[in-house]
């Protein structure tokens, strides 16, 4: 069952920035695909700078359905909503989610993987065997580049770090607060940090179709990225 109630089960945070062409939709599937579940949960929509109307209907989502919560960063800062609502989810576990995947499979694996204690943290990875990532060709490589470029600069073991994250938030909260790096690359310092800490971490391969073009031009956001990426490197590395 959908809940409104003070102690959700789970709660699914999705960073949103200018989403007004699906986010309504997005979210109304969302629930129904959660339905069969009878999960007690929340979904809280961390936006994050829109300069649409993605904000407005956030809020008309929160007043419509009881168990949505909408907040807003108001500056354009990935990893400062993830953070933000990841802060404020109320829920047991946590699923962090995208806007244009809402995979309701992921999420139903995932839990079913921490409720039998196997792992703290599950990733849901677009690049591990058995993925199914149709996204342009473009963006499937700067994927595997950018997992190539951690595993170099930092160490990191796995395959992905972006996208798609389950984990139990007493075990993860304080990886959490001790994250330094925000925008593009706080979901990275997040799992690299985790990894580095013993967290009993798992990936599963998910498919990734993209339902509408990024929201941010992928070339505008490389050197951002990379900028983050050596801020990150001297974080981790040096400061620890």
């Amino acid at each position: 069952m959908t809940s409104a109630s003070a102690d959700p089960r789970i709660s699914i945070v999705i960073p949103v920035y200018n989403e007004e062409a699906i986010l309504h939709a997005a979210v109304v599937d969302l629930r129904e695909r959660l339905k069969p579940l009878s999960w007690s949960y929340e979904i809280i929509l961390a936006e994050n700078g829109s300069k649409d109307r993605t904000v407005e209907i956030s809020k008309e989502l929160s007043l419509k359905y009881p168990e949505v919560k909408a907040i807003s960063m108001g500056e354009p800062n990935y990893g400062k909503a993830l953070k933000q609502g990841i802060l404020l989810a109320r829920g047991e576990l946590v699923l962090c989610d995208e806007i244009d995947l809402c995979d309701a499979d992921f999420h139903r694996r995932a839990v079913d993987i921490l409720d039998t204690g196997e792992a703290d943290l599950v990733i849901g990875s677009k690049l591990a065997a058995g993925a199914e990532d149709e996204r342009p060709f473009l963006r499937h490589v700067a994927s595997q580049a950018y997992s190539g470029l951690l595993k170099v600069m930092l160490g990191f073991k796995g395959t992905d770090t972006h996208g798609l994250k389950a984990f139990r938030r007493a075990a993860l909260l304080d990886t959490v607060r001790s994250c330094l790096i925000d925008k593009d690359v706080f979901a990275s310092e997040f799992v690299i940090r985790a990894d580095r800490g013993g967290i009993r971490t798992t990936e599963i391969p998910v498919r990734v179709i993209e339902k509408r073009p990024p929201s941010i031009n992928l070339f505008k956001r490389v050197p951002n990225v990379m900028k983050s990426l050596v801020k990150l490197t001297y974080a981790i590395r040096l400061r620890g």
